[in-house]
């Protein structure tokens, strides 16, 4: 091991005390970039191959028209293994997020770890680039250097992340918005006598234009309960793909309604109503707090001038005394 000295003292001197640390990880960069390639040309595994032609064979011809949620990506398929969590809770919680973010896909899982390996390893050769070939790093640190290295890669790595939760709050409180307008419109289709499945299916088609988030999630449930899935199934999935309290409370309304037998008519003319006080709660909330964050904002902007024109003579004439005096 004595012939590595050499190249430690030589790395140590060229790229400071954690060079040798970079040089691990730049190979290690390069190895992964290098099996890239080999993994996508693989080639495919005969049991496998054997299973989709027998699949292939035995089921139904396909239509012409193309269900919005086709097969999986037969490039992704070979890297379920990593792209996917191996674990069925974790599994199943970054579904749900992402479902509830509106990508319903069977390979958002996929394409989201996706994202975020490849950001990841985007932004390390970003960070390389930026600090070894265009030699931005000869005057930093090794602190600077390991930060402007690993930095750029970490950032892409959890912005596929930041990017998901702002699609979650974003489409939480789109649908938390379109609501209440979207149960008046059921409470009058099923007063008008349709029944509930063709009443979400109307409202779906309404509200389109207003709150498309919501027309979507109402255009599953329909589709769903065309399928012929159980209709409390249904429900209780639409609640939990939105994860909005109005949406399960309402979700809650109408499987008490069925299990009780009672009218669905009533339960939601009554759920709507509260669905109308509610929203008036909200405005009268934001109202309540726009005094308090005008007041700061007025603070900030005005106080420092006010002071500047109210003390800004007496200080000037104060330091003219003081000149005349010395």
């Amino acid at each position: 091991m004595e012939f590595l000295s050499p190249i430690n003292e030589f790395l140590v001197d060229q790229l400071g005390p954690l060079g040798p640390l970079i040089v691990v990880g730049l190979l290690g960069l390069f190895m992964v970039l290098l099996t890239i390639p080999m993994l996508l040309n693989q080639p495919e595994d005969p049991l496998k191959k054997l299973q989709k032609n027998i699949r292939q064979e035995s089921a139904p011809k396909p239509r012409k028209e193309r269900l919005r949620q086709g097969n999986r990506n037969e490039q992704l398929e070979k890297f379920a293994h990593f792209l996917e969590p191996q674990n069925e809770e974790e599994l199943s919680a970054i579904q749900l997020k992402l479902r509830q973010a509106g990508y319903q896909s069977k390979d958002a899982v996929r394409f989201f770890h996706f994202a975020q390996f490849a950001l990841g390893i985007a932004g390390l050769i970003l960070g390389v680039v930026y600090v070894f070939l265009l030699g931005a790093g000869e005057d930093m640190t090794s602190q600077q250097l390991t930060m402007y290295v690993l930095g750029p890669g970490a950032v892409g790595y959890m912005l596929p992340k930041y990017w998901v939760t702002r699609r979650v709050a974003s489409r939480k409180e789109a649908i938390t918005m379109g609501f209440p307008d979207a149960l008046d419109m059921l409470l009058v289709c099923v007063e008008a006598g349709q029944s509930l499945d063709q009443s979400i299916v109307r409202v779906a088609k309404e509200t389109r234009a207003a709150c498309p988030d919501l027309a979507e999630e109402l255009e599953i449930v329909a589709y769903e309960m065309k399928a012929g899935k159980d209709k409390d199934r249904v429900l209780r999935d639409f609640g939990t793909r939105c994860g909005v309290e109005d949406v399960s409370s309402f979700v809650t309304v109408l499987i008490q309604s069925a299990t009780f037998g009672t009218s669905i008519a009533d339960a939601l003319r009554v759920y709507s109503s509260e669905m109308r006080d509610k929203r008036v709660m909200r405005a009268e909330e934001a109202a309540n707090k726009l005094p308090t964050k005008m007041t700061l904002a007025t603070m900030m902007l005005t106080v420092p001038p006010l002071l500047v024109i109210l003390v800004g003579p007496s200080v000037k004439g104060i330091s003219e005394i003081g000149n005349m005096g010395n």
